[in-house]
Parts: structure tokens; C-alpha cells; sequence
């Protein structure tokens, strides 16, 4: 897995603009561009992409839990947005861009740790400027569900 290490590995705006929001997620998932740093730092990777679905696989540590030792709250947040807004991504057509406008999670048990859980997002809806998405964070093994979000993206035409 290709990582950016610096603000100059991560693609620039004329390459992003260059194609669809699903050959840009493809090229993260082919290693042909590299994946953003904070998939790294919390232990998640993209796992399939395809026009309106996006999985992420993960595995949360010790360094992402809260005072109480259980899996903080933020790192739940940050997957499920991950999988929301990049499945909207993928629906995004060339010459635009998209950014999360909000996103709810309600988490429904704790994770253990070291516990591989793989997080779904699904659009639900991709218009010419929104695109609304649902996501689910389950258990790699056991299909236990552990969270549920959704998110409102907005998609703005830039060429």
C-alpha cells in the first residue's frame, strides 16, 4: 500500500480534476495513487470500491482508545466517514470535487481491540450537488455490527 508521506505525494488538483471520482478511488485501491496518511495512523485501508459501495477494512490498537481503554469515539467517525463520503466519490464525475457537509454515527457496541471490522458505504443518493450515503461498521469475522452512520456530501463542479 502506497502511503503520502508529504503534502507533495498526495495527487494535485489538475490530476484529481483529470477523472471520475471512480478512477481516482480505483487508483487509490490499485496503489496507483497513494492513499491519504490517515489510514495509516489509524489502521484502516481500502478494501473494494466500485460505483456507489466502498469498503474499508480495519483494526483498531491501543493508541486509539479513550481514557476508559475502550475504542474512542473519533476513530468509529473517521472510518464511517471514510466509507460515506468515498462511496459518493465514486459517483463523482470528472471536473468535480466533493466534501462532507455532515455525518452521524451511532455506535451500538464497543469494539475489542485488535478486532478486524470491515465498514461499508453505500450511496443512497448522487445528484448533480449533493450525494447522501449510509454506512455500516461489522465484523470482519462475525458480521457483528458495532456502528451505523450516514452523511450529506456536497459536489461541486470546478471545470
Amino acid at each position: 500500500m502506497k502511503t503520502a508521506q508529504t503534502i507533495d505525494d498526495l495527487p494535485g488538483q489538475d490530476e484529481l480534476l483529470s477523472m471520475s471520482g471512480l478512477e481516482f478511488m480505483q487508483g487509490i485501491l490499485e496503489g496507483r495513487i497513494a492513499h491519504p496518511p490517515i489510514a495509516q495512523g489509524l489502521k484502516y485501508r481500502l478494501d473494494l470500491v466500485e460505483k456507489g459501495r466502498v469498503i474499508f477494512r480495519g483494526t483498531p490498537q491501543f493508541a486509539h482508545t479513550n481514557p476508559m481503554g475502550t475504542v474512542h469515539g473519533g476513530w468509529y467517525g473517521t472510518v464511517l466517514d471514510s466509507a460515506m463520503a468515498c462511496a459518493v466519490m465514486t459517483t463523482v464525475p470528472k471536473g468535480s470535487i466533493y466534501t462532507t457537509l455532515e455525518y452521524k454515527v451511532n455506535i451500538t457496541r464497543s469494539i475489542p481491540l485488535e478486532t478486524e471490522v470491515i465498514c461499508e458505504g453505500r450511496v443512497q443518493h448522487a445528484g448533480r450537488s449533493t450525494g447522501i450515503a449510509v454506512g455500516e461498521l461489522r465484523g470482519a469475522d462475525d458480521g457483528r455490527l458495532y456502528a451505523t452512520g450516514s452523511t450529506t456530501c456536497i459536489i461541486m463542479k470546478i471545470t
